[in-house]
C-alpha cells in the first residue's frame, strides 16, 4: 500500500469512528476536549504506522484501542502525581480509575457524548458546533463553510465550549430520568437545528446544504438506536426522513429554488418515504411527531393536488397548541388557504403582522404575496415579494422572490 492510500483510508475510518472513539475515551478521562485531542493522537500514530505495516484487520478497533491506551496512560500518570503530593501533605482532585474496555458499552458511550456535548450550560451555537466536531466527524473548517462563518469563530467556539463543560463540572453521563426529558429536548433541537440549516441555508450562495442533512439524520438515527423507547427520538427521525426524502427535486439544474407545488415527485426518494413512515409508528403524539405526520401527508400525495389540506391544517392545529408559535400559526394560514382558499388564509396572515417575532421573518411577506396574487391582486403581491426579498439572507431565494415579484406585473 502506497503512503497515500494509507493517508486516505486512515482520514476515511477516522471520519467514520471518531465519534466512537471519543465517546469511548471520555468514559476513561471524563473530559471531551482531552478524549478528542486522544483520539487525534491514535490517528497520528495510524498516519505514522500505517503505511509501513499496513491497515489492520479492524482498523476502527486499532484506532479505538490506541487512544483507549493512551487515556489509561493519562489517568495512571495523573494517579501517580496525586499520591506524590499527597506524600507532602497536599492534595489533588480525585481522578476516576480507568474503566476496562467494552465493546457492549460503547453505545452507552455514544449516548454519554451526544447528551454531554448537547448540554444545556452551552448556548445553542456551540451546542451545535461542538455536536458537529464530536459526532459528525468534521473539521473546523467545514463546520466554518456551512454555517459561513470565519474559521476563527468557530475554532473559539469549539474550545470555549470544551472549557464550559469542564468549568462546570459537567459529568459524562446520560442524565437521570429527572433530568433526561429537557436535557432531550436540547439534544433533538440541536439535531434538527442542523438538519434545518442544510434543507433551508439561511444564507449564503446555496439554497440546500445536502451535507449537513445528511449529518442530521445520521444523528437522529444514531439517537433512534440508542434511545429506542423515546417516541419524539422517533418523531424527529420520521421528520427528517421525509424531509430528506425530497432533497433531490427542491433545486433545478443550477441550483435555483424549486417549490413544492412545482417539484417532479418521482425524484422524491420512495425509501426514505417508507424509513418516514416507519419510524412515524413508533413515535408519539410530540411536536416533532406532528411535524412528521405532516410531512408525511405531502409524502403520501402523489400529486400535488392530491395533498390533504385539511388534515394538515388540522395538525397545525395541534401543533400550534403543543408549542404556540407566531411561526406555525403562519404555516396554518397557508394550509387554511389551500383547504378553504387564499381569503381565509391572508385573513389568518393579516392577524400576525404586528407579531414582534415575525417583523424581520421574510416568510411572512412571501406567504402574504402568495395569497395575493392568488387573490389577483397583483401590485400588492408585488410589493410583498419585494419585501420578502429584501430580508432574506440567501442569495437563491432572493432571486426567486425577485422573479415572482416581476411576474406579479405592476
Amino acid at each position: 500500500m502506497t503512503a497515500a492510500s494509507a493517508t486516505e483510508t486512515v482520514e476515511a475510518v477516522f471520519r467514520i469512528e471518531s465519534a466512537r472513539i471519543i465517546a469511548g475515551v471520555a468514559r476513561i478521562v471524563r473530559d471531551v476536549g482531552i478524549a478528542e485531542e486522544l483520539a487525534q493522537d491514535a490517528l497520528v500514530a495510524a498516519l505514522e504506522q500505517w503505511p509501513e505495516s499496513g491497515v489492520p484487520d479492524r482498523p476502527g478497533a486499532w484506532l479505538m484501542a490506541t487512544a483507549k491506551h493512551r487515556a489509561i496512560d493519562l489517568v495512571r500518570r495523573k494517579e501517580t502525581y496525586a499520591r506524590k503530593l499527597a506524600e507532602v501533605g497536599r492534595t489533588l482532585e480525585d481522578v476516576p480509575p480507568p474503566e476496562p474496555s467494552d465493546v457492549d458499552d460503547i453505545d452507552d458511550d455514544l449516548l454519554r457524548l451526544i447528551f454531554t456535548a448537547c448540554h444545556p450550560v452551552l448556548s445553542t451555537e456551540a451546542r451545535i458546533a461542538l455536536t458537529l466536531r464530536l459526532l459528525g466527524g468534521l473539521t473546523t473548517e467545514e463546520i466554518a463553510r456551512a454555517y459561513l462563518a470565519p474559521e476563527p469563530t468557530v475554532a473559539q467556539r469549539i474550545v470555549r465550549a470544551k472549557r464550559s463543560l469542564a468549568k462546570a463540572g459537567v459529568p459524562f453521563e446520560v442524565p437521570g430520568p429527572a433530568e433526561r426529558a429537557e436535557r432531550l429536548d436540547s439534544v433533538l433541537e440541536v439535531i434538527y437545528l442542523i438538519f434545518n440549516e442544510g434543507y433551508s441555508a439561511t444564507a449564503g450562495d446555496d439554497w440546500l446544504r445536502p451535507a449537513l442533512c445528511e449529518d442530521a439524520l445520521r444523528l437522529a438515527r444514531v439517537l433512534t438506536g440508542l434511545m429506542p423507547r423515546e417516541p419524539e427520538v422517533h418523531g424527529l427521525t420520521a421528520l427528517l426522513e421525509f424531509q430528506a426524502s425530497r432533497i433531490a427535486a427542491r433545486t433545478g439544474p443550477d441550483g435555483e429554488p424549486v417549490l413544492l407545488a412545482d417539484q417532479n415527485r418521482a425524484k422524491w426518494n420512495r425509501m426514505l418515504i417508507r424509513r418516514g413512515m416507519d419510524a412515524l409508528q413508533r413515535a408519539g403524539t410530540g411536536p416533532y411527531a406532528v411535524q412528521a405526520a405532516i410531512a408525511g401527508c405531502h409524502a403520501q400525495a402523489v400529486r400535488y393536488e392530491d395533498t390533504d389540506w385539511r388534515t394538515i391544517a388540522s395538525l397545525y392545529g395541534r401543533l400550534a397548541a403543543l408549542v404556540p408559535s407566531p411561526v406555525v400559526e403562519l404555516n396554518r394560514a397557508v394550509a387554511i388557504s389551500m383547504a378553504e382558499g387564499p381569503a381565509a388564509g391572508l385573513a389568518l396572515v393579516d392577524a400576525l403582522a404586528e407579531e414582534p417575532a415575525l417583523k424581520d421573518y421574510h416568510l411572512l411577506p412571501s406567504v402574504r404575496g402568495d395569497l395575493l396574487e392568488r387573490l389577483g391582486r397583483g401590485a400588492q403581491a408585488r410589493t410583498e415579494f419585494e419585501r420578502a426579498a429584501s430580508l432574506t439572507r440567501n442569495e437563491r431565494e432572493r432571486e426567486l422572490l425577485l422573479e415572482r415579484a416581476s411576474r406579479c406585473g405592476s
